[in-house]
């Protein structure tokens, strides 16, 4: 028998409309080239990294993960991995960036959080958040985990900044990792000016409202990469007010790289399309493999 809340999360993520035919003229779902393809890898190791232990990402001594960004030189780490997930900070010589990289989360622990009816929007921190609407509202549990390593993450990258001379920064993260990555995102331009940011999530899940996802499409550069039949990104459902923002790849069972123009886009070579449901989709493809990177330490 269902839960009340794995069934609110399915009516909600069959609740799928489809997008005027207007608009869908103007969209293009193109595949992206191999090299295009190549240039995400470094970062989709970074993402798989934050599932390291902090002691082994500080020492950069974390095996194939930390090899395959061998020139990467730690800055922070932190969180235990139960009540704060793993993250670290430091800087990439070779894609002359800071990055910042937030663990992500048992596939089943995330299900259980994205389905549950208790998946409640709220507004953003104005300490934390200063001069964002309060139409802005994201999901709550997302909203705090993000809270508890904002200011450590923000000092650690200012360090990074100030000894590398850095005029980038990139944050990654896979599931729950990438929810907070996003929310880093949009946090860290509001306190650091004179760089450029982008964030590229892995598996994300729906993370705010549409005037969240607005907000992003205005202020932030992002990639969400979804893997598959992966049903965490058609989570939580849209019927509770979540709304994806642009910035979609999806992984098709062909494993061409297709974007995905549009919030939410509903065409089938897109999540939206391709998993209708969660009943559709398939756990297994939430941790990859990203162009033979499968997330974990």
């Amino acid at each position: 028998m269902l839960s009340s809340g794995l069934f609110a999360a399915l009516v909600g993520a069959l609740a799928v409309q489809a997008a005027p035919p207007s608009l869908l003229k103007r969209q293009s779902i193109t595949a992206l080239s191999t090299a295009q393809i190549s240039a995400f890898k470094p970062f989709t190791f970074f993402a798989s990294t934050a599932y390291c232990n902090p002691s082994t990402t500080l020492a950069w001594s974390c095996g194939a993960n930390c090899n395959a960004n061998a020139d990467f030189i730690p800055v922070a780490s932190g969180g235990d991995g139960a009540s704060v997930q793993f993250w670290y900070v430091g800087f990439s010589p070779s894609q002359a960036s800071v990055i910042v990289a937030h663990q992500g989360t048992d596939t089943s622990e995330i299900e259980a959080d994205l389905t549950d009816v208790k998946a409640v929007l709220g507004t953003l921190d104005a300490t934390l958040f200063p001069g964002v609407s309060s139409s802005v509202e994201v999901h709550e549990g997302f909203r705090d985990e993000q809270a508890k390593t904002a200011t450590q993450i923000l000092s650690a990258v200012r360090t990074a900044i100030s000894a590398h001379s850095a005029t980038r920064v990139t944050v990654v993260g896979h599931s729950l990792g990438a929810a907070i990555a996003l929310l880093d995102g949009v946090y860290l331009p509001l306190h650091i000016s004179d760089v450029t940011f982008r964030t590229i999530g892995y598996g994300m899940p729906r993370v705010g409202n549409q005037a969240f996802a607005d907000y992003v499409d205005s202020h932030i550069t992002l990639t969400h990469i979804n893997n598959k039949k992966d049903p965490v990104p058609i989570l939580p459902g849209r019927f509770l007010g979540y709304h994806h923002p642009s910035g979609e790849v999806h992984i098709a069972e062909s494993n061409a790289w297709l974007s995905c123009p549009g919030q939410d886009n509903t065409s089938t070579q897109c999540s939206v399309g391709d998993v209708p449901n969660i009943f559709e989709g398939s756990t297994g493809d939430h941790d990859g493999p990203y162009d033979g990177v499968t997330m974990g330490c």
